[in-house]
């Protein structure tokens, strides 16, 4: 009975969305509201290691919902929506994050899933918050995306939300906070931000979030530098102090450097604490060729470090992503990327393609192929990027994945 009531929420509230889009575009031009967003429809095959099936499939069907509406000059309401349909490993990543969930007491509650007899289902809010534009100052809170930092791939000043290296087109997670933004000239910004713990349950503020952070533009480079304090919890009985700088500059080749240090008062954390990344980009040909790499130090005890509870980091030091990519018209590119842990000597190629048919509709094609010493020798060491890290029951030797995405 739980299960069938949890759907019969989801279809409706479901349903509820679809008709206020409707109605949205019917008056847009009136009311300055704009509803937008995208749909995918996944398919993925693979090869398992360890207890994983020798073969293993997923379905999976996403859509992102987002909704702006404009006050006059003065406010922006924005909103988002994520509905998801999967099956096959699909559903069993989603059914193993719900566990995580119920053990930890965060994210989306049990009762947001729910089961067909052919797919499993979720819907989620990922953005809820407004945006008010005053004469010196603009203010923005609620459920938010707050961003630092200018690595590409790896930007440890983002530490509120880290980028998935595997999946870079993935959707970075909200916060429920708020800033304060002020700009004191047309090249400069300084803001101050406020974030809710990252427990939810947190009811006595500990692991609450504040800080400055200050963005100073030239022709050729941008500079960011980012302080945060984050109140005593448990684990931290003198709170957690982040200090960061992010760099970028367009001379003849893009250079990017992103590095945060975060010192919680209660241990000695030493370089440990250090997070850092150091990347070059460049393209050519008229713009058909572009190469880029960058190199990763994660401490651990730092931002990116899987020691400091995130499910996305690293658990080595040394890490270097390296990728090509060739355009061979404005609607088709291939590219072929390398993501390297020089700890365990193990790396994870990624191939992949797109092509869009028309504007608004593409495909897309991805493959990785996880390797290590074991893949080559019989005994070798089993690394974090191969395909049964440490630790692990369960892998993959191969994975496949075929995507059609509708932008609308």
């Amino acid at each position: 009975m739980k299960k069938v009531r949890s759907c019969s929420y989801t279809v409706f509230l479901f349903a509820a969305i679809v008709i206020l889009s409707g109605n949205v575009r019917i008056s847009a031009q009136d009311s300055g509201i704009k509803v937008s967003g995208i749909l995918d429809s996944s398919v993925t095959v693979g090869a398992g290691a360890g207890d994983a099936p020798d073969f293993f499939y997923g379905i999976e069907e996403y859509a992102n919902l987002r909704i702006q509406a404009r006050l006059r000059e003065k406010a922006v309401f924005y909103g988002a929506f994520n509905f998801i349909a999967a099956s096959g490993t699909s559903a069993q990543a989603a059914a193993a994050l719900g566990a995580l969930n119920g053990v930890t007491g965060w994210g989306l509650a049990g009762s947001t899933f729910s089961a067909g007899t052919h797919y499993t289902a979720a819907l989620e809010l990922e953005r809820l918050y407004f945006r008010l534009n005053l004469k010196y100052i603009d203010i923005e809170t609620g459920l938010m995306r707050l961003a630092f930092g200018y690595g590409q791939v790896f930007a440890p000043t983002d530490f509120l939300n880290l980028r998935n290296h595997l999946v870079p087109d993935a959707r970075p997670r909200a916060i429920l906070g708020g800033a304060l933004y002020y700009y004191p000239v047309d090249a400069a910004k300084i803001f101050a931000f406020g974030a809710a713990p990252r427990d939810p349950f947190a009811s006595d503020g500990g692991g609450a979030l504040a800080g400055l952070s200050g963005d100073w533009h030239w022709d050729r480079a941008s500079l960011q530098a980012l302080y945060a304090f984050e109140t005593p919890h448990d684990g931290a009985d003198q709170g957690v102090h982040r200090m960061g700088l992010s760099l970028k500059a367009d001379i003849e080749v893009g250079i990017t450097a992103d590095m945060l240090y975060t010192y919680n008062g209660a241990e000695e954390t030493g370089i440990e604490g250090l997070a850092a990344a150091a990347g070059i980009d460049y393209s050519f040909w008229d713009g058909r060729f572009y190469v880029l790499a960058e190199y990763l130090y994660s401490g651990s005890a730092s931002s990116t470090s899987t020691d400091n509870g995130n499910l996305g980091g690293f658990s080595c030091q040394h890490y270097l992503f390296t990728q090509i990519l060739y355009r061979f018209s404005d609607y088709t590119n291939v590219n072929l990327g390398f993501l390297t842990s020089f700890d365990d000597r193990s790396f994870t190629p990624i191939l992949g393609a797109s092509h869009e048919l028309f504007q608004g509709f593409s495909l897309d094609l991805s493959c990785r192929v996880p390797l290590d010493s074991s893949v080559f020798q019989d005994g070798g060491e089993r690394g974090t990027l191969g395909p049964l890290p440490p630790g692990a029951v369960e892998g993959s030797r191969f994975q496949l994945t075929l995507k059609a995405r509708l932008r609308f």
